[in-house]
């Protein structure tokens, strides 16, 4: 067995079959970052019915003294840094970048499939039998999450030009230079009105995890110095809270006059770099704890369903909400009799809900799909950049997708998704490796 097979195995087996030089930190990181995402938003968000109206909202709205909770929260940063660390050592120059990233979007897009042919079936039931607003609430929440997949899949887009980071001086000079380009489009945005759009461009600042991760893999910033980026991105971070305009709230709330979210601003981008640092820091303390054999089996079983554990705990969420809203026990007030009980309780749902699914639904994501599953492009050319650029369309569309969610414009994003997904796989057909791709 190798780590991530299907099958649950023991502690034993997995870790006989792990290979001596894999890096367990990588795996910490990413399991860990998508449980921290899985378990902040089932302690933040908020619901209720009020005259056939769903409220989804989130207790930072109404505890503002709770958005400093963000800062532990918001680590989808170490998402992408673990997710290049991983994956640039499997990158070499002169290589077919399309079939590069169309193997990694083929398992990333595989369990989205069934994810959104679920909520279309769900969705065609609950327009019936929900009211209107309760309905539309619902299906914008649907597949929100998928903003992190489109950011990922491009920043993977870009491998061979972070690639090219190979010394100490350029991982620090292109972080620098990404991070002093967010804050020249958060002054001019701010300064200027009628450019708040401009904001869009700061979805550059999903680079800068990127780029840490293929610094990691070098061994480019040793501990000791990462320990104190660390540090000064923490004090950085805190003095743009103090003097302003940034907010303290890592995701987007309601009433929140500039996003620090979407669009990215400055103070994510040094919440990426903070993170990154310090957990380049941490890695020692980790790795140590990940070679304990029940650890690394929990990390290793947790890992071959990640994409699984991260989508479906939307839909229990928001069917746990329902439920509870529906009986009359809305959880919404955080000053309101029972709320901590009722947030104890949910948890514990929570817990046993997405881990019944994870049990029941990660073989889909292991799964080989037909028709999606065996895309190749054996060379490098017009036909495997086609297929880039296709999947990167893709990924715009996902992200795109996000905003509304399955309904409006939501539902033209995941169309154009689908149809530059299908196009994508229809080129990636496998060649000799001795042809040119151009012309064929």
């Amino acid at each position: 067995m190798t780590v991530g097979a299907p099958a649950f195995r023991n502690p034993a087996e997995v870790e006989a079959n792990t290979p001596v030089t894999r890096d367990r930190a990588i795996d910490v990181i990413r399991i860990g970052s998508l449980v921290g995402v899985v378990v902040g938003h089932t302690l933040m968000a908020t619901s209720t019915l009020r005259n056939d109206v769903f409220i989804w909202s989130n207790l930072l709205t109404a505890a503002p003294a709770l958005q400093a909770l963000t800062w532990i929260f918001q680590v989808m940063p170490l998402f992408f840094f673990a997710g290049m660390a991983a994956s640039v050592g499997s990158w070499s120059p002169g290589t077919s970048w399309g079939n590069w990233l169309m193997h990694r979007c083929t398992r990333l897009y595989r369990p989205v499939f069934y994810y959104l042919a679920f909520w279309t079936a769900a969705l065609a039931v609950l327009g019936w039998v929900l009211p209107r607003h309760v309905y539309e609430p619902v299906a914008g929440v649907s597949i929100q999450l998928l903003w992190f997949l489109g950011a990922y899949v491009l920043m993977l887009a870009t491998v061979p030009l972070l690639a090219r980071i190979t010394t100490a001086r350029c991982l620090v000079w292109s972080v620098v230079a990404v991070y002093l380009f967010i804050a020249l489009v958060d002054v001019v945005r701010i300064a200027m009105a009628g450019c708040s759009a401009l904001g869009y461009a700061n979805l550059v600042v999903w680079l800068i995890p990127g780029m840490l991760g293929v610094g990691y893999r070098r061994g480019l910033l040793s501990g000791r110095n990462a320990l104190t980026v660390g540090l000064a991105m923490v004090a950085i971070n805190l003095a743009l809270v103090w003097l302003g305009p940034y907010e303290p709230s890592l995701v987007g709330i309601e009433n929140q006059t500039l996003t620090n979210m979407l669009p990215p601003s400055l103070l994510l981008a040094g919440h990426a770099i903070m993170l990154c640092a310090l957990v380049i820091a941490a890695v020692p303390a980790i790795r140590r704890w990940a070679r304990r054999p029940r650890a690394w089996w929990l990390v290793a079983v947790g890992n071959s369903g990640a994409m699984t554990l991260y989508l479906w705990h939307i839909p229990a969420l928001l069917g746990m909400h329902l439920v509870f809203d529906y009986v009359g026990l809305p959880r919404y007030n955080p000053g309101g009799p029972g709320f901590v009980a009722l947030s104890v309780i949910q948890l514990l749902i929570m817990v046993a809900a997405v881990s019944a699914l994870f049990v029941l639904l990660r073989r889909l994501e292991n799964r080989p799909l037909p028709l999606w599953d065996g895309g190749f492009v054996a060379d490098p050319g017009c036909r495997s950049g086609a297929v880039g650029v296709l999947l990167c369309a893709a990924a715009g569309a996902t992200l795109g997708s996000a905003g509304w969610g399955l309904k409006d414009q939501g539902i033209v994003c995941v169309a154009a998704m689908l149809v530059a997904l299908a196009a994508a796989r229809l080129l990636a057909v496998q060649r000799p490796a001795n042809r040119a791709n151009c012309g064929q």
